[in-house]
């Protein structure tokens, strides 16, 4: 991760997924979206870095956080759902739900 903060002037979004494998989607969206932007990650935390926002990924205990910031709505808007259509094909078993919060 870079360690980048948002400027305040950023717009935010979070989600806080339930599901018993946090850990291995956020692994396997880091992986997927590295073969062509930027992307840190281990077991624990991510980071991906798109080309109109950034999404920040934990992994915790039944629970995936995804933490979102882009420049403006729009931007935030298409991050919101780039990320929750990867995110709902990778964990195809399951009938996760993406509540995001601005």
């Amino acid at each position: 991760m870079n360690g980048q903060s948002p400027t305040p002037n950023t717009m935010r979004s979070v989600a806080q997924v339930a599901t018993p494998h946090a850990s291995r989607y956020l692994q396997q969206l880091c992986k997927h979206f590295a073969h062509k932007i930027p992307a840190t990650f281990d077991e624990k935390t991510g980071q991906v870095d798109f080309p109109f926002g950034t999404c920040m990924l934990e992994a915790g205990d039944g629970v995936l956080k995804l933490s979102l910031s882009s420049p403006d709505e729009a931007q935030l808007t298409q991050l919101e759902g780039v990320v929750e259509r990867h995110l709902l094909r990778f964990a195809f078993r399951e009938d996760l739900t993406v509540d995001w919060s601005r």
